[in-house]
């Protein structure tokens, strides 16, 4: 019982503590509620976030679901291949929605 339910669910209490301590000034963040939004200062028990220009909110720490992007780490830089263009067609693609009500 104990190795099916109980080991996992402290594993991931731990995991979400240790990424909410770990918060700092730039990481961008997902509330629980699912609000986007950038950590301006964190504080013991308190995270300030800006979500729009100028809009800054404190939310509780426990309140941060995950972080999106940190902002110690720089954004991974991928090297992709030049794709060429597909030529562009005079038709249009079909309409997915139909209409399945009784025409009288």
């Amino acid at each position: 019982m104990y190795f099916l339910m109980i080991r996992p669910q402290q594993k991931r209490r731990r995991e979400a503590m240790e990424m909410q301590n770990k918060l700092g000034a730039g990481d961008e963040i997902v509330t629980i509620g699912g609000l986007h939004g950038t950590v301006v200062a964190a504080e013991d028990d308190v995270v300030t976030l800006e979500i729009a220009p100028d809009v800054v909110v404190r939310f509780a720490r426990p309140a941060i679901a995950r972080v999106v992007t940190r902002a110690a780490e720089p954004a991974a830089e991928t090297e992709t291949e030049p794709v060429a263009a597909e030529p562009a067609t005079a038709e249009e693609p079909p309409n997915p929605v139909v209409d399945v009500r009784k025409q009288d």
